[in-house]
């Protein structure tokens, strides 16, 4: 990633910009980040197509197309605006450098494993762009990003939909890159999906040798690369073997006779590995730079929000439903359990009894004296003065009476 330089905006639409990720014949690519701290790669036309309303009008239907676009090996696009006095358009940021700087720059060719990897996933992903109704027209080693889990494909900016009409190319737009073309392109012909194989075996030829198969416009004047590419033959030397009856498919003159990418997935499918693909020094530099785009931002976050958008997404905000929810139920006291009678321990299950015992006695105590006292007041009385009345009886049945409820 470079700075931005004098000239650059500092946002576009919603996203504020933090450096140039690479630019080329349509636009200028930026690295960005929204408000909500997600990372985006935004892509801003060029001004002198922004100005053209057959551009304009062809830019906003691809677009549209482009959003339709799925796959695990693409760069979804994300967000859009068509009607801008510039129109963007904004992808997902893939961490990792591009095919091109790697093997012309850092490592060189890939090795064999490397090579079967990146077949089988460009495959699937121009599987998904076709289905879109798409055609990517510009797969080339720098529109393919290699990650730490697989490559990307990336770069719309300049994709058809298969059903359109008529030619794009015209005076000051070039279709295409030179020594990355099908046949049909430098022909001016009408392309199609089969076009976009071709690409792929010249970029997999690319990616095993670190040259591309028909050669570039360092090698001679572009009308004798136009004719490589349209009757040579592909310089596939230092290809794996077992790679180049596939590239040698991908190349053929005949669309009609090239394999489709829906083939090529199945053909590159076997014991493809889930991780490691890339040599470990390459992996390395992926890691650093992962790091670094940490602290790629123009000013300082705080390290509890750095952490939230860097290692999961922001949570969404639940909208407000017009009224303030109900305070929490007050916690509930605890009660401890009532202990069980059935299972009182024996020193008070014996001191009870012993009360009710005593009791028993002193009320068999009373009432023997209630009954005998009668007996011994008439015997010591013996021939006393005369009978005297007996008590009455009441008077032990209330005083039994009032013991026994205070019992």
């Amino acid at each position: 990633m470079d700075d931005l330089v004098a000239g650059d905006p500092s946002h576009i639409g919603p996203y504020r910009l933090l450096g140039r990720l690479g630019a080329g014949g349509m636009g200028r690519v930026y690295l960005a980040r929204s408000a909500g701290g997600r990372t985006v790669a935004v892509k801003l036309v060029q001004e002198q197509y922004a100005n053209e309303p057959e551009f304009r009008q062809r830019f906003a239907r691809e677009v549209a197309a482009a959003r339709r676009v799925g796959g695990e090996w693409t760069a979804h696009v994300l967000d859009a605006d068509v009607s801008a006095p510039v129109p963007w358009v904004a992808t997902s940021y893939v961490a990792g450098p591009g095919l091109q700087t790697v093997v012309d720059r850092d490592f060189g060719p890939l090795p064999s494993h490397s090579l079967l990897v990146l077949a089988n996933r460009l495959a699937l992903a121009l599987a998904a762009i076709h289905s879109a109704g798409l055609v990517h027209r510009d797969l080339k080693p720098a529109n393919i990003l290699l990650a730490v889990d697989g490559p990307r494909v990336i770069d719309f900016g300049i994709t058809r939909a298969l059903s359109g009409t008529g030619d794009l190319t015209r005076t000051g737009i070039v279709i295409g890159s030179p020594g990355f073309m099908s046949p049909e392109q430098v022909r001016g012909e009408r392309v199609s999906a089969a076009s976009d194989v071709f690409c792929l075996g010249a970029v997999l030829a690319f990616a095993a040798t670190g040259r591309a198969p028909f050669g570039g416009l360092s090698e001679g004047h572009a009308a004798a690369l136009v004719y490589r590419i349209a009757h040579g033959e592909p310089d596939l030397r230092g290809v794996p073997e077992s790679l180049i009856p596939l590239v040698q498919a991908c190349l053929h003159k005949d669309p009609a006779r090239r394999p489709t990418p829906q083939q090529l997935a199945e053909a590159t499918a076997g014991d493809v590995p889930a991780h490691d693909w890339l040599p470990p020094a390459l992996l390395a530099q992926l890691a650093r730079q992962s790091m670094e785009l940490l602290d790629a931002d123009l000013s300082p976050v705080p390290p509890s929000r750095r952490r939230a958008q860097t290692f999961r997404p922001p949570v969404p905000i639940p909208e407000a439903s017009g009224r303030a929810d109900p305070p929490p139920p007050p916690p509930t006291a605890y009660t401890p359990p009532l202990p069980n009678r059935g299972h009182m321990s024996g020193p008070n299950k014996r001191s009870r009894r012993g009360v009710r015992i005593a009791v028993a006695v002193l009320a068999a105590l009373l009432l023997g004296w209630f009954v005998v006292r009668p007996l011994v007041i008439h015997a010591l009385s013996g021939s006393g003065s005369g009978p005297s009345s007996p008590p009455s009886p009441s008077l032990g049945s209330t005083a039994f009476v009032a013991f026994t409820k205070t019992d």
